[in-house]
């Protein structure tokens, strides 16, 4: 893990560890789960998945707000999900605004939101999804071509580049969420013996590029300029990109994972996301790991490691295919998860994991709940924190006891924090974040009380306190008891 990793027993975890699930919309995968609810029921859906996820000790979620250039929030640039609502461009009723009751739902818990979009992907099933008259490729159909059964923006096009940039920046304007969130859908997966449609706007564009490069030069172009659009709308909110698991094997580049995967980033999808890395185009990388450990093809270790080693000093979280329990054999194993989770935390570069997705949890696969409640992540950690957003150290908090059993804080700063963290300590000399373990965080931007009888594993230990900024800076840790 990070320098100030714990350097405890096994049975204590990382103060600092990303542990977020993804929540997807699309096909009402994960929630809503039904285009039929009502919204009494997708407001008690949604509460009870983000209580069963913090219950989990999940820290962060990724929810898919726009999987197919529409929207689950009102939008001026695209009309509200058919996933929401049944009908797309149908707005919920009664009215609510389902992006905020999600957010202030997640915040409430000290949870992160990160805002997950599907940059081109335009219509998910030509022959039966429901567009509405106002919809994008209604508007502008010369934008948007055919592959497969679905509609996808073309990505050789300036317009359409302008066009999700002004989705992004509508939504970084408006809403208080953590993050903006991409997968691994940039150009689509090859359908054998079928081209991607884009000839006429590469013999306009290419300017002598072979169409690989041009595709990824188009990538490139549009991560660059959301990039800059966040940046300029909320400099605090990060960019995300998680990508298929492979960037390329060793056979095609020097510089590949030891893989033979079919697919692969830079030479199918053509997102270059090495590239990304380096040049500091986003702030994290959720690699999606969904094999097993020893995969014949693609293997957890191996990728682990590789990606481990070229993270470029940006943010590397694991995303985790727990949707294959039960799969096969390896997926029928308790340990498999316990033993991924267990791998990364002893790479350096890694700060966490992502889980696909969201409803494998309510059936708690292979008691996979069980383990990360009781051992994994009995304990909280709070979000790794990135220099280059923010690096400001918040002041401590003050401190008063109450009776024999309780304490008040108080912030008095005048930096923003998201709540108040505490710890406990075996006795060290010194005691800091680096060798206490983070018990506790509580939620509230100015006071907090604190109630030594919710702690019995902390009796006779020392007990500290410490104040969270809003991009999960900690301040030096203040003795309590």
């Amino acid at each position: 893990m990070s320098t100030q990793a714990l350097q405890l027993s096994a049975q204590y975890s990382p103060n600092y560890e990303f542990r977020g699930v993804w929540v997807a919309t699309v096909e009402n995968i994960d929630w809503p789960s039904k285009r039929t609810l009502s919204v009494a029921e997708q407001q008690a859906e949604f509460i009870r998945m983000v209580e069963m996820h913090h219950r989990n000790g999940m820290n962060a979620l990724i929810v898919q707000i726009r999987p197919s250039s529409d929207a689950f929030y009102p939008s001026s640039l695209e009309p509200w999900s058919e996933y929401l609502t049944g009908k797309q461009g149908l707005p919920p009723s009664p009215y609510y605004d389902p992006l905020e009751f999600m957010i202030t739902e997640t915040h409430k818990r000290g949870m992160e939101f990160h805002a997950w979009l599907n940059p081109y992907r335009a219509v998910f099933n030509i022959l039966r999804s429901s567009v509405a008259p106002n919809h994008i490729t209604k508007q502008h159909p010369e934008w948007f071509v055919n592959y497969g059964d679905k509609k996808y923006f073309n990505p050789g096009l300036v317009e359409v580049r302008k066009h999700v940039a002004e989705v992004v920046k509508d939504i970084v304007t408006r809403y208080k969420i953590d993050a903006i969130h991409m997968d691994d859908y940039f150009y689509p997966y090859k359908i054998p013996g079928s081209e991607f449609p884009d000839q006429v706007t590469f013999l306009q564009y290419g300017k002598g590029m072979t169409k690989d490069e041009w595709r990824r030069s188009n990538c490139d172009s549009i991560i660059v300029l959301l990039q800059q659009t966040i940046r300029k709308a909320n400099p605090k909110v990060k960019f995300g990109i998680s990508p298929f698991g492979v960037w390329r094997n060793k056979s095609q580049d020097p510089m590949g994972s030891e893989t033979r995967s079919g697919p692969t980033n830079y030479d199918e999808l053509y997102a270059d996301v090495l590239l990304w890395l380096q040049k500091g185009w986003i702030d994290y990388i959720v690699p999606q790991l969904y094999w097993e450990r020893g995969h014949k093809l693609a293997s957890y270790d191996i990728l682990l490691r590789w990606w481990n080693e070229h993270s470029y000093e940006r943010h590397l979280y694991i995303g985790h295919g727990i949707y294959r329990a039960g799969s096969n054999t390896a997926w029928k194993n308790r340990n498999e998860i316990p033993e991924q989770i267990k791998a990364l935390r002893g790479y350096e570069n890694t700060q966490g994991s992502i889980y696909y997705s969201s409803s494998i949890f309510n059936k708690n696969p292979n008691g996979w709940n069980d383990s990360l409640q009781l051992n994994y992540y009995r304990y909280p950690a709070l979000v790794p924190p990135m220099f280059w957003i923010d690096n400001t150290i918040p002041p401590q908090p003050l401190i008063e006891k109450t009776n024999e059993h309780t304490y008040k804080l108080a912030y008095k700063g005048e930096e923003k924090i998201k709540g108040f963290a505490v710890f406990m300590n075996h006795g060290s000399a010194d005691p800091d974040f680096g060798n206490s373990q983070l018990i506790e965080f509580i939620v509230g931007d100015k006071t907090a009380i604190i109630d030594l009888n919710k702690y019995p594993e902390a009796r006779g230990k020392k007990i500290l306190v410490a104040s969270v900024d809003t991009d999960n800076n900690v301040s030096p840790l203040r003795l309590l008891y």
